[in-house]
């Protein structure tokens, strides 16, 4: 085996210029495997990140037409116990109601939270733009838009009128950008305690929201399923984004089937380029190695020396090849940008996916040396030296 890889360095130092375009031709094929895979990760973590990321990804809300949950802190506390893959839990008072300022008037969404518990969802404060958050009474805070449209300020005064006519004065304190315009001109964030009062809801909720963990985000199918047997109410509805995206999953799936594909037939390339490279390797050589077999050499090592240069060619391809995808991956997000200078596609190195198309790529060249390597083994060195 030794012998075999001092030939096969032999002969690969012999033709540099070959071994230089073999290696360059792995290193393409590994980069352009990391690239569309990085790309397509990163596409589907921003998409995900942008559409799911931040808001309620398990649903549990009343099946009663009342719509309301009144025994919510036993059910969180029950969800809470739940050890799966569950990252934040927040229970939201949410209510149809009318704003109006300045005679002016529109509908408003008045989502009561526990401020805490929702930022861990929604991230609420860093999404303040000016002001603060809601801590007391009759306190609400307001989209950028409603700021623009109806030019309000911090303190201001602006009323809030449920369905049923009653009428509640609530003091400005902030305002917030959650970067999509149906939210920042139609919700109005405020504390549990003001919701349930204005709305006439004392000691209820709307809905329990949930969120889980990176990891876990495309099997909260399977979540929803464990919280559902967990809790075991029939009065009570639990749905998951991905009953309420199916276009979404479905769009996911298809980049994934696409970019797997565009992967392995860079791959059968490479295999192919290697294998037709080392083939007539066999045939350039084949005078040496039947001087090597006449010599006394194993038909097993004229096997190694084959195999050696594939595992050689793959391994200084692959660390190449890595290099260079990282390399077009970053260089990706400094030149695709949006009008505000962010990426079109945040970077999104996965070191698993990385070391894996490294090793595929040393696999499939030591597999695209096989047919050379037993080739090589059943030359008659007679016939070589004979014909040579």
């Amino acid at each position: 085996m030794i012998l075999g890889l001092r030939i096969a360095i032999r002969f690969l130092k012999s033709n540099k210029g070959q071994t230089l375009l073999i290696v360059l031709g792995i290193a393409i094929g590994v980069s352009v495997q990391i690239f569309i895979g990085s790309l397509i990760q990163g596409l589907q973590k921003g998409l995900v990140e942008k559409t799911i990321g931040n808001s309620s990804q398990i649903t549990i809300t009343s099946g009663k037409d009342e719509n309301k949950i009144k025994d919510y802190e036993q059910l969180v506390e029950k969800v809470n116990s739940i050890d799966v893959n569950i990252s934040a839990v927040s229970v939201s008072s949410d209510n149809a109601a009318f704003l109006e300022y300045n005679g002016n008037s529109q509908s408003l969404l008045v989502r009561g939270f526990k401020i805490d518990q929702a930022d861990d969802i929604y991230d609420i404060y860093d999404r303040i733009t000016e002001g603060s958050y809601p801590q007391n009474e009759n306190e609400i805070l307001l989209g950028i838009d409603l700021k623009e449209n109806y030019d309000l300020n911090i303190n201001d005064k602006v009323v809030i009128t449920t369905t049923k006519q009653k009428m509640t004065e609530c003091k400005v304190v902030g305002f917030f950008d959650f970067k999509v315009s149906s939210i920042n001109s139609n919700w109005g964030i405020t504390t549990l305690e003001t919701a349930q009062k204005i709305f006439e809801a004392e000691g209820s909720i709307t809905s329990i929201e949930i969120q889980v963990t990176d990891a876990a985000v495309f099997t909260t199918d399977d979540i929803a399923t464990v919280i559902k047997d967990s809790i075991n109410r029939q009065d009570l509805k639990i749905v998951h984004w991905k009953e309420q995206n199916e276009s979404l999953l479905s769009g996911l799936q298809g980049q994934s089937i696409s970019s797997y594909m565009i992967q392995v037939f860079v791959m059968i390339s490479v295999i192919l380029g290697i294998a037709s490279v080392l083939a007539i390797t066999v045939i350039q050589k084949s005078k040496q190695i039947g001087i090597l077999k006449a010599m006394g050499i194993r038909n097993s090592s004229t096997r190694y020396i084959f195999l050696f240069e594939g595992f050689i060619l793959g391994l200084f391809g692959a660390i190449l090849g890595i290099l260079f995808g990282l390399g077009l991956s970053l260089a990706f997000t400094k030149f695709a940008l949006n009008p505000d200078g962010t990426p079109v596609i945040n970077l999104y190195i996965n070191y698993s996916f990385i070391l894996l198309s490294g090793i595929i790529a040393i696999i499939a060249s030591v597999l695209a040396a096989l047919i050379p390597a037993v080739r090589s083994s059943r030359l008659n060195p007679i016939d070589i030296i004979r014909n040579n």
